[in-house]
């Protein structure tokens, strides 16, 4: 065989091969604009849903808004929630495009990544609740201890508000599967680490602070009676 027959006839197979994928490479490309399409409304769906119940206004009255924006986050429940919809099914349409095109290793990945984003939604639905429940604790904190004429309601409610935030924060991670072996002992850690912190600062510093809490409820019940 003449090397031009060997040239024709490595071109033609290739050629060949080429006829032979391009119908899996259209389809490919066909159902990932579709799944882009289908994102693109879903997300819309999504946008407008959130305006008509309200939501945004909802986050502002419970100051969850305000408490992001001091950390230099806008939070747009909308926004966000149509932005994580609409990926989604990006990422399902592109794991269908390359199980088409039989690119296993990359689908398996995307698989993956797909399987990892319901944990990325719950740790931020526990960092948006800790936020909430934080900014409420801080709250009822400052108010009762103001209430009960005490010194400090700023520091106390200052410590309750982040104290959750940071066992809010570690619940995230865990959720993440981010060294949950490392976030649990640091969890106990911080416990024990506050409860003596606690115990010796009253123990200490707080034994005339705390007697005299103790004579004023004294002379309360005596009065009653």
């Amino acid at each position: 065989m003449q090397p031009i027959d060997v040239i024709q006839v490595s071109v033609l197979g290739l050629w060949n091969s080429v006829l032979a994928y391009l119908p899996n490479v259209l389809g490919a490309l066909l159902v990932f604009l579709i799944g882009v399409i289908v994102a693109a409304v879903l997300q819309t769906v999504v946008v407008r849903l959130v305006q008509l119940l309200r939501v945004d206004e909802l986050v502002g009255r419970l100051e969850l808004r305000s408490s992001l924006e001091k950390v230099g986050i806008r939070l747009h429940v909308g926004k966000l929630l149509g932005w994580i919809v609409k990926w989604f099914f990006i990422i399902v349409a592109l794991v269908a495009a390359t199980d088409i095109l039989g690119w296993n290793q990359v689908t398996n990945y995307l698989q993956e990544v797909v399987l990892y984003i319901p944990n990325v939604i719950v740790a931020v639905i526990i960092l948006l609740a800790g936020i909430l429940l934080a900014t409420f604790v801080r709250n009822v904190v400052k108010t009762a201890v103001s209430a009960a004429e005490l010194s400090n309601a700023e520091f106390l409610s200052g410590i309750a508000k982040w104290a959750i935030l940071l066992f809010s924060f570690m619940a995230a991670l865990v959720q993440l599967q981010i060294a949950p072996g490392l976030i649990n002992t640091l969890f106990t850690g911080l416990i024990a680490m506050l409860s003596l912190a606690g115990g010796l600062a009253f123990g200490l510093g707080g034994k005339d602070h705390a007697s005299r809490v103790l004579d004023r409820l004294r002379r309360d019940l005596s009065s009653e009676k």
